[in-house]
């Protein structure tokens, strides 16, 4: 299936201009990781992914993503809702008490798409291996997809999960860490340094790839190239560069939009660069 990046590219802008809106309305939530990690969530939702809108938590028989970094739920809300997971509308509850559209993903409020809650650091990689291996036992021949921050890799449950995915041989994996360098404290090397990230994945056992989370072009091809690698022994590890904030100026590589919501002025600062033909909520 040949991408439509004309398509993907305009999917894209809305969904950042989904995200600064819905932090703006509550004045709470994560901006910086979510504008990032934009055009990687909608590659994979509107074209890599062999996914259902009809959810269920079995998942049987379809591509599975586990969102591992929470915080960045703007993002993760409105890729699901503007691929039919649910109405469009519902992205003006975001953080409002009683909403469905948590700060951080939870799953008793049975929001679709939803299949953990991811609130705390570290978690999601261990989940994913639980699917994924479920997966061989069922003779399921699905994906099972992650997403992590850079900084999330400071949690020890990480690299525990990290040996165990090679040693069992857990290839039917993809994970992708959001290598923008910045945490909430500030940079990653300045709170806590990676060191060489592609090295230690690749000592431990992983298949590891590079891409340039805000090409998507390159995002379709490093994801592509991922699946091409599957059911080859080894979990797939992709090193993703991405600049947080990315599409707004004014919080671009700046870990200060990690967790700020923006002012009216900026908001609309930030929608006037994001100029798009569909429809806001």
């Amino acid at each position: 299936m040949t991408a439509d990046l004309n398509k993907l590219t305009t999917v894209a802008k809305q969904v950042r201009r989904d995200i600064v809106r819905m932090v703006h309305q509550c004045q709470s939530g994560h901006p910086g990781g979510s504008l990032g990690c934009t055009d990687f969530l909608v590659a994979l939702y509107f074209h890599i992914m062999n996914h259902k809108t009809d959810f269920n938590m079995d998942g049987t028989n379809e591509d599975l993503f586990f969102l591992s970094n929470g915080h960045i739920s703007p993002v993760f809300y409105s890729v699901l809702a503007r691929s039919g997971y649910f109405d469009v509308s519902e992205l003006a509850t975001f953080r409002k008490l009683d909403s469905r559209l948590q700060g951080h993903p939870t799953t008793h409020e049975g929001l679709p798409g939803i299949r953990i809650a991811s609130g705390s650091l570290g978690q999601g990689l261990s989940v994913a291996i639980g699917a994924a291996l479920t997966k061989k036992l069922n003779n399921d021949s699905s994906l099972v997809f992650t997403l992590h921050g850079d900084g999330e890799l400071q949690e020890g449950q990480i690299w525990e999960a990290a040996m165990f995915a090679p040693h069992n041989k857990v290839d039917n994996l993809i994970s992708t860490i959001d290598y923008n360098g910045q945490q909430i404290d500030g940079p990653t090397e300045k709170v806590l340094s990676l060191g060489n990230l592609k090295a230690k994945w690749e000592a431990f056992g992983w298949d590891v790839m590079e891409m340039n989370g805000n090409d998507l072009a390159d995002v379709i091809r490093g994801l592509e190239e991922a699946k091409s690698r599957a059911f080859k022994g080894k979990p797939i590890m992709i090193l993703m560069t991405t600049n947080m904030g990315h599409g707004v100026d004014f919080m671009m590589g700046s870990h200060k939009w990690h967790g700020v919501a923006p002012n009216d002025e900026q908001l609309q600062q930030a929608l006037d660069q994001l100029v798009c033909d569909m429809q806001d909520y």
